[in-house]
């Protein structure tokens, strides 16, 4: 949890960002990114020190290695006029330079330097191709330097939370929000399909990587016996989360939010989902999470042809669940949000994606979130779908839960309804009836638990309840929870009209008589 003097720093920096002229919050987090993998390297380097010394050992990975990294020579004379060593470019060393020095170290070698490592393929750093250095001033580098050095960042759960704190930043500045899951959700969403330390998890438009550092933290809070197995941890640290992304900022931006998260090289890699066939990728992945974005239509020209084949359409919405198909190997399971219009649209392309899951494969539920939950930035109506792809049915019942609340205000303000304690899907503290009324989360964990028990029983007016395969069927594959869900009526006056009428003609007599007593005390 980070204090308040941390936040209050890192709020600080944001505003010197602004005021320097950088208004784009995604480009302030791009450069912050820089600087921490700048930290992270020097880090990195410091401990290959330490272990090689202790173990009176060559050093077993060098990123500053000795000698000279750039030469400056007068442009007139040609002579010699710096050398540039590579441990000048150390966080380290440079961040106790004066902001001029500190600003050319950075901007003219430090960068240039990050680049020629992209090159050689390395981890994150194949992500810092296109690296940009846009702060403005040495006094504003200094500042930020100056902050995160303050920062002891060798704690994995206060590197995280920083990060997702200024990720969160993105959040409330209007258009970039669609880059970001509100947390909870994903939260709820990792909580209900509960990763296992042999998944290999993938979002296919990672975009920041919420849901796979949510998997992450949930894998090490729940199997923390992982790290005690040299196969097992290396699976966790190299082979268990995959992110594609088609935008170099979310690229840069996800793998370090991995970095920050304790996970050293999580497969974050460009990718164009929708246009690359996906060969290498086909029933790979046991665990799917994601919250694609749905842009409307793509020409079929542009469109891979093995997701053509699964269905034929130009929406986005639709190919993406064609693609979580072709991704999921046979027993994988999926958690993934999409906008209504796939539960109930009309087109042949509707109707079979959504036949495909419920006779093809297995539909496990459908949860309907509240139409707020993604402002200020968007008021689509929204539900998270579950399904295991068993490529032989399966689907038995199909658990619905209509979400009233999700512990935040659902206009564009988003404010918090509860303490802090009492929010998201597993929170501290229990929560009352009328606590519930604000946050529905967690009675959506207990209840999904029970989906194949008691809430078989629960009548359809009910806020979650099953409906059988050969209903859905019935209903022409519709999958609204409107399409099922029954209205609890309240009783109705079903007297003859003409006592009614009689009733009411008595009173208009009684009213009367009290007018005329009015006015005759007046």
């Amino acid at each position: 949890m980070l204090t308040g003097e941390i936040r209050a720093k890192v709020d600080q920096v944001w505003n010197a960002f602004w005021a320097g002229g950088i208004a784009n919050p995604l480009e302030v987090i791009e450069q912050i990114t820089y600087l921490l993998f700048m930290r992270g390297l020097d880090e990195a380097q410091t401990l290959a020190e330490e272990k090689a010394n202790m173990l009176n050992r060559p050093l077993e990975r060098v990123i500053f290695p000795e000698g000279v990294y750039r030469i400056i020579r007068d442009e007139e004379t040609g002579e010699v006029k710096e050398e540039i060593t590579y441990d000048m470019l150390r966080w380290s060393r440079l961040k106790n330079d004066d902001p001029a020095r500190m600003y050319f170290i950075v901007s003219e070698n430090v960068f240039p330097f990050i680049r020629d490592m992209a090159e050689k393929g390395t981890a994150h750093s194949e992500h810092m191709k296109g690296a940009r250095f846009t702060i403005p001033t040495p006094g504003l580098l200094a500042r930020v330097v100056d902050m995160l050095a303050a920062i002891p960042l060798q704690d994995r759960d206060t590197k995280g939370d920083l990060y997702e704190y200024m990720l969160s930043k993105i959040a409330s500045a209007g258009q970039n929000g669609q880059f970001r899951t509100p947390r909870h959700i994903i939260k709820l969403m990792v909580e209900l399909m509960a990763p296992q330390p042999k998944d290999v998890i993938c979002d296919p438009a990672s975009g920041t990587c919420g849901f796979l550092v949510a998997a992450s933290e949930y894998v090490r809070h729940h199997h923390p016996g992982i790290f005690r197995d040299d196969e097992s941890r290396k699976h966790f640290h190299e082979t268990m989360f995959h992110g594609y992304d088609f935008d170099s900022t979310m690229l840069r931006i996800g793998s370090m939010n991995m970095q920050l998260h304790g996970v050293e090289g999580a497969d974050i890699r460009y990718r164009d989902s929708l246009a690359t066939g996906h060969a290498d990728d086909a029933d790979k992945y046991s665990l799917i999470l994601a919250n694609p974005p749905f842009a409307g239509s793509l020409d079929y020209e542009t469109t891979a042809a093995d997701l053509q084949a699964i269905v034929k359409t130009k929406k986005t919405e639709l190919l993406f669940m064609a693609l979580f198909l072709k991704l999921l190997k046979p027993g994988g399971r999926a958690a993934v949000i999409v906008p209504d219009g796939v539960l109930f649209g009309s087109s042949k392309a509707h109707k079979t994606i959504r036949k495909m899951l419920v006779d093809d494969h297995k539909l496990d539920a459908i949860i309907k979130l509240p139409s707020g939950v993604f402002k200020p930035y968007a008021g689509v109506s929204t539900a998270i779908v579950i399904f295991t792809k068993t490529n032989s049915g399966g689907t038995d019942h199909v658990w619905f839960y209509d979400v009233a609340a999700d512990g935040l205000s659902l206009d564009d303000k988003r404010q918090n309804l509860l303490a802090d304690e009492k929010l998201g899907p597993t929170p501290e503290m229990a929560l009352s009836d009328e606590d519930h009324a604000k946050n529905n989360l967690p009675d959506i964990v207990a209840r999904w638990r029970m989906r194949t028990g008691s809430e078989r029983e629960n009548p359809r007016t009910a806020q979650s309840f099953t409906v059988p395969r050969a209903d859905i069927a019935a209903a022409d594959y519709d999958l609204s929870l409107n399409r099922y869900k029954e209205v609890v009526h309240e009783a109705t006056d079903h007297r003859p009209p003409k006592e009614i009428i009689a009733e009411l003609l008595a009173l208009e007599d009684e009213i009367a008589a009290g007018l005329r007593e009015l006015e005759g005390m007046l």
